[in-house]
């Protein structure tokens, strides 16, 4: 069983920069670890993904040079570097994992966390 416990978020302003934690506990080194978003009224959508290695990773099209995954497997943590941060990055920003493959589908994750509130505002 692994727990997924996200932390970091808050209220930052347009251009701004957040990082992101996703701590684990249980084994996920041998799991693809992914950074999910869910704004109100909108679908959830795939930001970032990183390799269990942490040596290949994807970004989503609207993140794409602006946000950096991350990972250390010595600490079970993963990180998500946030900047020049636009009003529409404000969502829920959620971790998962349980996969072995890359993939922004998130149906196919076994495991999530609760999430970490990300608002950018003037």
């Amino acid at each position: 069983q692994v727990q997924l416990v996200e932390s970091g978020g808050g209220l930052v302003q347009p251009g701004g920069s957040l990082r992101l934690s996703c701590v684990a506990s249980g084994s996920t080194l041998e799991y693809v670890i992914g950074w999910f978003r869910q704004a109100p009224g909108k679908e959830r959508e795939g930001v970032a993904v990183i390799s269990s290695s942490g040596e290949r990773s994807r970004y989503g099209d609207s993140v794409q040079g602006r946000f950096t995954i991350s990972r250390d497997n010595a600490k079970n943590v993963v990180y998500l570097q946030m900047d020049n941060l636009k009003p529409e990055d404000t969502a829920v920003y959620h971790c998962a994992t349980g996969i072995r493959f890359l993939s922004f589908r998130h149906s196919a994750y076994i495991y999530w966390g609760q999430g970490t509130q990300v608002t950018v505002s003037s």
